[in-house]
């Protein structure tokens, strides 16, 4: 297989030549074969490839597809060209069957960070049944696409992707002017280099190790990690998501130690998972993690389910059925375990670690609600607000000129008048952002008064008097407003629901670097 990384960029040039590119899949299976291909359907997808081969698609793309992700054999002469066709066979990329050729690891065309890219991996199960053995790599699954979605993709100087599997989101910071990849599987250091190859950074530092040992002493401008975060017992049944360490100690690891790797400039990007414990706070947990100095984190949990359902659905993930005898005794040494530890839930979200001067500071929020869109502007942006009101204080904000997001939703609900037995009765009014990651604070009737006269050329404690004359806030002390005000509208520009005149560019949009 060494021979894979010098073929792959010869090999991704000639999948790109004949269409097999994620544009090119879409074009050829349609939008219920591309649905299917996601579902791990193999026939449907299967019969989307007939049904475009019969009507005319071209031959070289339909052996591809056959061959390189069906796992059905054929003739792929035509789509890779005989001399590259029987060097892989050599190379041991394809394994000749009656009839053809096929893969023996998966090559997935996707589109990251606006651009078409090709990753070499393992093969998962998602055409034929198996259990991925202790050294698998897997592919694009779900949450490396999150951890795409929140990474900011402009380019840096230096970029680390630490436990980086076959480099899915190295393939994100291809603009980085020196890109290093960490795993501590050898496979996956060989598939590693070999996509970073296929995507023309055949330069790419690749280094066998464990977390941080391998850069022992260096530092980047950019640390990015889907880390082996898998919370139960120290062992480690499979690389890719088993760290050897107890319940959370991947996260724990990272969070401790990240900040120490990071440029004066730098952030790092992280997925993770933490344990509920029955007797505290997860959040109190997780900031325990934070050295006292020099990182600002953010982490924001997306999900949390009961030691049950996660035990599931991770035994699903191996391919082991919860319902067999393998799957029950499993089941229950893994529960048995979070129960002794006094685990009464997981949590699983995102990091966002910034290297900062003085003391660290921690904030630590739940945002279950759908994202609308990538979640890494926001990233960026957070930063930019939570800096602005660190310097401003509430005086500053006081001082300051505010103008409300674009797309900031005002919503008054109103639920059936029981007692009066006819309309609605007032129950909520409610500010929401609709887009990014939908923040949605509850106000009340005197905060909404004050966020509809917020004008870019009037500061907050000249809003706030202006309402007052007007008798807005009744009889209470115009003073006693404003205090009251400055943490209200804190919250809501921390939130990015109100942005301070002064981060905004000319155009009045939001401050983020890029989307």
């Amino acid at each position: 297989m060494r021979l894979l990384v010098d073929l792959a960029p010869e090999l991704a040039a000639r999948l790109r030549a004949i269409g097999y590119t994620s544009a090119g899949l879409a074009g050829l299976l349609g939008a219920a074969g591309l649905a299917a291909l996601d579902r791990a359907e193999p026939a449907a997808v299967a019969r989307a490839v007939d049904r475009a081969a019969a009507g005319g698609a071209a031959p070289e793309l339909v052996a591809a597809v056959r061959g390189l992700i069906l796992e059905q054999p054929a003739d792929l002469a035509g789509a890779l060209g005989a001399g590259l066709r029987d060097r892989l066979l050599d190379a041991g990329l394809l394994e000749a069957r009656p009839g053809g050729q096929r893969a023996r690891v998966d090559l997935r065309p996707v589109r990251i960070a606006g651009a078409e890219r090709l990753v070499l991996s393992d093969r998962d199960a998602s055409m034929r049944p198996r259990v991925p053995g202790r050294e698998h790599v897997p592919g694009v699954g779900r949450a490396s696409r999150s951890l795409l979605d929140i990474t900011p993709v402009d380019p840096v100087g230096s970029v680390l992707d630490l436990g980086a599997g076959c480099g899915v989101q190295a393939l994100g910071q291809l603009g980085a002017g020196t890109l290093t990849l960490t795993d501590v599987s050898e496979r996956a250091n060989l598939l590693a280099r070999a996509t970073m190859a296929a995507n023309g950074r055949a330069d790419a530092e690749v280094l066998a190790g464990g977390w941080f040992d391998p850069v022992a002493g260096r530092r980047f401008d950019r640390i990015v990690a889907n880390p082996p975060f898998v919370v139960g017992p120290a062992t480690v049944g499979h690389v890719y998501r088993d760290s050897g360490l107890d319940l959370d100690g991947a996260t724990e690891t990272l969070l401790s130690g990240v900040a120490g790797h990071l440029t004066d400039s730098g952030s790092a990007h992280l997925l993770g998972s933490w344990v509920h414990p029955a007797e505290g706070d997860w959040a109190a947990r997780v900031a325990s993690w934070v050295p006292a100095e020099g990182a600002a984190a953010w982490v924001v949990q997306r999900d949390a389910v009961d030691p049950a359902a996660y035990v599931g659905t991770w035994l699903r993930d191996e391919g082991v059925d919860p319902r067999s005898a393998e799957g029950r005794r499993r089941s229950r040494e893994w529960l048995d375990h979070l129960a002794g530890a006094g685990v009464a839930a997981v949590g699983f979200g995102y990091v966002t670690v910034h290297r900062i001067d003085g003391p660290s500071t921690v904030t630590c929020e739940e945002a279950a609600q759908p994202m609308a869109g990538a979640f890494r502007g926001e990233a960026v942006e957070h930063r930019l607000r939570e800096r602005w009101l660190a310097e401003a204080g509430a005086e500053g904000v006081a001082a300051a000129r505010f103008r409300l997001r674009p797309g900031v939703a005002l919503e008054r609900v109103g639920l059936a008048d029981a007692e009066a037995g006819q309309g609605f009765a007032p129950a909520a009014l409610r500010l929401t952002r609709t887009d990014g990651p939908r923040w949605s604070h509850d106000i009340d009737e005197p905060v909404a008064a004050l966020l509809g006269a917020l004008h870019p050329q009037a500061p907050l404690r000249l809003t706030v008097e202006l309402l007052h004359g007007f008798g807005a806030f009744g009889e209470a002390d115009p003073e006693a407003v404003l205090a009251a005000a400055v943490p209200v509208v804190a919250d809501l520009v921390r939130h990015g629901m109100v942005l301070p005149e002064e981060l905004l560019a000319p155009a009045a949009g939001p401050p983020t670097r890029e989307e």
